[in-house]
């Protein structure tokens, strides 16, 4: 059996283990938990534990935020679903961009480090809308729509306050750390990439949000796919221009 094909193995056996253990938990809905297996299983196949514990912090996080003030976000009217657990659709929507440039740096061995800094900054942007918006929709005193800062009401798609934004740096910022902790990304220069391509792809999303979303009846899940994918071209871009200077 090839190094390959153990390597999946071996994340399917550790994915269907603690899946089984936690399952019980309200993270996730049973048939995201099915999805956090899959996506679980390819991640340790691709970039071995160090990807997939990535993605495990990223889900516990975005997972343990979107509780934060919960109660008050529910009576508002802007409380995720599901009492905050994540299903099927929310896992592929938000790693969907990540999965596909860790199976690329898989099996593109010429350009690994591009996709592996695209695979990281796909995770910050992430983590930086969930702590934006969750924490901007608890805390945020004032919120603006950001085409045109006139303002507007709590939850609003496209809407960001000064507590959101600063939560969304942070955000991108943590991910970041712990993308370069686990060895996925090596240098500081591709540390502050990833961290600026996560906030900046964070700001694109609350622009599409606000213009396009409801316009043209996008999905929070589409959304989440091609904000996702921003972050990982601006990444991918500035270190291919940073290359040449």
């Amino acid at each position: 059996m090839s190094l390959i094909t153990n390597q999946f193995f071996i994340g399917f056996g550790i994915n269907f283990i603690l899946i089984s253990i936690f399952c019980k938990i309200p993270l996730m809905t049973k048939s995201g938990w099915i999805s956090a297996g899959i996506l679980g299983t390819i991640l340790w196949g691709c970039l071995s534990w160090q990807g997939w514990m990535a993605v495990v912090i990223y889900l516990l996080f975005g997972s343990l935020v979107t509780k934060v003030g919960y109660k008050f976000k529910k009576e508002q009217g802007i409380a995720e679903k599901r009492g905050g657990r994540r299903g099927p659709e929310n896992v592929w929507g938000s790693a969907a961009s990540g999965l596909f440039l860790a199976m690329m740096a898989k099996f593109n061995s010429a350009n690994v480090l591009l996709f592996k800094l695209g695979f990281a900054a796909s995770f910050a942007a992430k983590l930086a809308d969930t702590f934006g918006s969750e924490i901007g929709k608890r805390f945020g005193k004032d919120t603006y729509l950001i085409t045109s800062f006139k303002k507007v009401e709590r939850g609003t798609e496209g809407g960001i306050s000064l507590e959101g934004t600063l939560a969304s740096i942070l955000g991108s910022i943590f991910m970041t750390f712990v993308m370069f902790s686990l060895s996925i990304i090596s240098t500081k220069s591709q540390f502050i990439t990833v961290s600026v391509s996560g906030f900046l792809a964070t700001l694109s999303e609350s622009i599409i949000g606000a213009k396009f979303q409801n316009k043209y009846k996008l999905s929070n899940e589409l959304v989440n796919a091609i904000q996702t994918s921003i972050a990982s071209v601006f990444a991918i871009f500035a270190l291919i221009l940073y290359s040449y200077f």
